[in-house]
């Protein structure tokens, strides 16, 4: 694909012009070549954005693309090899003497790489480029630059709640569906309600509109929202509905134990749940769960969206609600909410083609949601009319297949956004995306840049490269605040199913889903999501691969054995492995071998539960900016020898020890998140956490026995946080070092802290802070008295299941106060 070869062009030459390559080139003598090489490149690279436009009718341009393209890949493997070599030397530069485990890997005397193969492998490369690019001319490429980076936050969006000015069109629809909810059937404890409809009519939406009605809230005892699984996994919708009903679920418990829980929870009550998006309900399966559900009060009632009328009828005790298209004046109203920003003047001959535009759309939201992003703050009519003249709309579609609707916008995003798109199809299908986490999955990838501004990380560049692909409507919030107090500050948030099929068409290739189903890999792939099918069909797949730089394992541990000689065959197989994804695996002990992974960058080995200890070899990963340990609930510490992870700036972890020894943490000065969760053991916070002065996140989640207090101000100096998480049931004060912080510190979440009873004056003294999020704080009784005004950078504060706290509040007439919502609602004059 073009847009692949123009961002491995744009990777190599941001590496050659990195300090270290110039470093290194001075050092080697190879400053000529380099400099040969960067020519070519940037040559070459100036035509591809012509190609990639142009590659989609033109078999021939397609396979130049190919060759271009792998040998750019060579390329980017042989800087990443010196890459390494720099990091090497840093760290014997830094540490000197090394452990006798670790001492032969890191011993200077013995180089990976030599000066003069580097030098005859850059020209080898500089020629193939050169022999390649001398065909372009028959292509008849124009010279084009890839538009600057606009990166514009337009309707951010914190919680998922459906405000009623949001939805345009579904009033009639909401009516009559809460109308079926309050109505009691007196011959069954538990109605099923289907909502059916083609992909992007917003069955979901209309579902959350319903969810969130007064009348609604009102009438139930108890409401629940599970996102139903494509494969209907029955053990696992168990699990998410208990957890959607109390909060709280045991990742160990039996499945057995789990049903009767259930079924305790809702005996007696008249409960609400909405069974979202479900794809594959296979009859037994889906009489197995709903027996499950029969305990529940008379008027319980049940809404399952889906698309297929076959599983509608099957689970329907009242007609299936279908869910037509918007009329065009509805669509042509929400259209133009998208398109235009609140207040701009609407061109009359702007609305005009707007019209043309929607009507086409054929009264899908999504398209018409999609397409109106695509527009917004675009006041030239040339661009208007390209959209509504595209040759998308002559490819064949039928009432359920909307992708070259959606096409248009994906051909309008910069390359960079592109690259970042295809890799959201490693996921599945209603996979819940968390954007720290997935910022780190592009960071490793390498297509979020280093910033040369200092006041600009490269997290937060990927933050905006995420935020503009949700103003353009290809992600959606997910979760309401009461979710969030898993998951923090940070929103989970959803791709739509028919965004994701568009992902999966335009990633081609070069990232691929396998399953049990999968027949022919192209030898090209890149990056591998693996979902289910045996050990040895999947080791068959791996041993026909050579490129892979990416593996995720995403397959239910209870249908699979363990994963530890799978992932010795991918380590010691592709030597260029830059994302390894174990999450949720059966992984007793990670092999040894993981060491021979220099290249790794991301590395996830969260909620393997059965992992005690991880292998001393895991330290030899220089390059590793990411490792996700949380869930590791048997994980007894950290290795001795975590200092020669210079790289590091992302950990997480849970660990059964009492402390976590303060030469494990000091060391790591590239760190700048930290989340600490679920360590009932832990009593004190890491001492060498007063090392880490890059540190700008730190999130202390359900560690239950640590204690935090005001006089905790001389254990932790100069940190500069930006952010901040404590969900701690014993904390009765914010530390006094938070006050460290006092020009820096931008969001603070506190949920779950039932000891706390007030927050310090100091508080006032945060002139940075943007957000203050409190959830779950039953004893909380204030906010500081006096000083809120001077929060000049304020913009608001959530509050929610904090009843005295919010009764306090009520009485408050300050300005400040309008800045505050309970429950998504607005405290003001009104209000009270």
């Amino acid at each position: 694909m073009a847009d692949f070869a123009f961002s491995l062009a744009q990777n190599v030459l941001e590496k050659l012009a990195s300090s270290a390559f110039e470093e290194i080139s001075l050092a080697w003598d190879l400053k000529k070549e380099i400099e040969k090489l960067q020519v070519t490149m940037s040559t070459i690279k100036a035509v591809l954005l012509d190609a990639e436009e142009r590659q989609t009718n033109d078999a021939t341009l397609r396979i130049w693309l190919t060759n271009l393209k792998d040998v750019f890949l060579n390329a980017r493997n042989l800087l990443d090899e010196i890459e390494c070599e720099v990091l090497r030397r840093r760290v014997v530069k830094a540490h000197g003497s090394v452990g006798r485990k670790l001492g032969r890997y890191f011993s200077s005397s013995s180089p990976l790489v030599l000066p003069f193969s580097i030098g005859h492998e850059i020209k080898k490369i500089r020629e193939r480029i050169d022999e390649i690019a001398a065909e372009k001319d028959k292509f008849n490429l124009n010279v084009r630059h890839e538009e600057k980076k606009k990166m514009h936050d337009r309707r951010e969006t914190t919680y998922s709640y459906v405000c009623a000015s949001e939805v345009i069109g579904r009033e009639v629809e909401k009516q009559k569906i809460v109308d079926l909810l309050i109505q009691s059937d007196d011959k069954r404890n538990v109605d099923v309600i289907p909502i059916c409809g083609i992909g992007g009519l917003g069955k979901t939406t209309l579902a959350k509109m319903v969810f969130n009605d007064g009348k609604v809230k009102s009438h139930f005892d108890l409401k629940m929202w599970v996102h139903a699984s494509k494969d209907f996994n029955v053990p696992q919708l168990i699990k998410e509905i208990f957890d959607s009903a109390t909060g709280k679920v045991n990742e160990n418990s039996t499945l057995e134990r789990l049903q009767t829980e259930l079924r305790g929870a809702l005996s007696g009550k008249k409960f609400l749940l909405i069974l979202d998006d479900v794809w594959n309900a296979i009859p037994d399966k889906w009489f197995e769960l709903r027996d499950l559900l029969m305990d529940g009060s008379k008027g319980s009632k049940i809404i399952v969206t889906t698309r297929g009328n076959n599983i509608a009828s099957l689970v329907e005790t009242v007609p299936t609600f279908h869910l037509t298209g918007l009329s065009e004046e509805d669509s042509l109203s929400l259209f133009l909410k998208w398109a235009f920003k609140e207040g701009q003047n609407k061109q009359e001959k702007l609305v005009e083609i707007g019209g043309e535009i929607v009507k086409r759309c054929k009264g899908v939201p999504l398209a018409v949601r999609t397409l109106g992003s695509l527009l917004c703050l675009k006041d030239d009519e040339r661009a208007w009319i390209d959209v509504r003249d595209s040759e998308m709309w002559k490819l064949k579609q039928n009432e359920d297949h909307i992708l070259p609707v959606l096409r248009l916008s994906y051909n309008e995003l910069p390359s960079y956004l592109k690259q970042c798109f295809l890799y959201c199809s490693l996921f599945p299908k209603g996979y819940k995306f968390h954007i720290s986490y997935v910022i780190q999955f592009w960071i490793a990838l390498e297509v979020v840049p280093q910033s040369h501004n200092e006041n600009r990380s490269v997290e937060y560049i990927g933050e905006q490269y995420f935020m503009e692909l949700r103003s353009r409507s290809f992600f959606q919030v997910e979760e309401s605040v009461f979710d969030i107090v898993k998951h923090g500050l940070n929103n989970t948030f959803i791709m739509h199913d028919l965004i994701h099929d568009l992902s999966l068409s335009v990633a081609e290739s070069e990232c691929l889903i396998v399953n049990s189903q999968t027949k022919d890999i192209p030898k090209r792939v890149g990056h591998l999501s693996i979902t289910d099918g045996g050990d040895d069909k999947v080791l068959t797949f791996l041993n026909s691969l050579d490129n892979v730089r990416t593996i995720r394992f995403s397959v239910d541990e209870e249908e699979e054995p363990s994963r530890a000689c799978l992932v010795d065959k991918g380590i010691r197989r592709f030597k260029y492995l830059q994302i390894l994804d174990l999450s949720n695996s059966s992984l007793e002990m990670l092999p040894s071998s993981i060491g021979r992974a220099k290249h790794l960058r991301y590395l996830d080995l969260s909620h393997n539960y059965k992992m005690s200890k991880l292998p001393d070899s895991i330290c030899k990963l220089q390059s590793l900016l990411t490792l996700k340990l949380e869930g590791c609930e048997n994980l007894e510490g950290l290795p001795r020898d975590m200092k020669y992870l210079i790289s590091l700036r992302f950990l997480s972890i849970t660990t059964n020890a009492t402390r976590i020894p303060e030469d494990r943490i000091a060391c790591l000065t590239s760190l700048r998140t930290l989340i600490i969760a679920h360590c009932g053991n832990l009593v004190t916070l890491p001492d060498g956490l007063r090392c880490l002065t890059g540190l700008e996140d730190l999130r202390i989640i359900n560690c239950s026995k640590l204690v935090l207090n005001e006089a905790d101000d001389v254990e932790i100096k100069r940190l500069s946080l930006q952010t901040l998480l404590a969900f701690l049931p014993k904390m009765v004060a914010l530390p006094g070092w938070l006050q460290e912080s006092a020009g820096t510190l931008r969001y603070l979440h506190i949920a779950r802290c039932n000891s706390l009873r007030t927050l310090p004056k100091w508080l006032t003294k945060m002139t940075s802070i943007q957000k203050i999020l409190i959830c779950d704080c039953e004893h909380l009784e204030s906010l500081p008295e006096e000083g809120m005004h001077r929060l000049t950078s304020l913009q608001e504060i959530r509050i929610a299941c904090c009843g005295k706290l919010e009764k306090n509040l009520k009485s408050i007439k300050e300005d400040w106060i309008e800045k505050v919502y309970i429950d998504n609602e607005i405290v003001n004059s009104k209000f009270v």
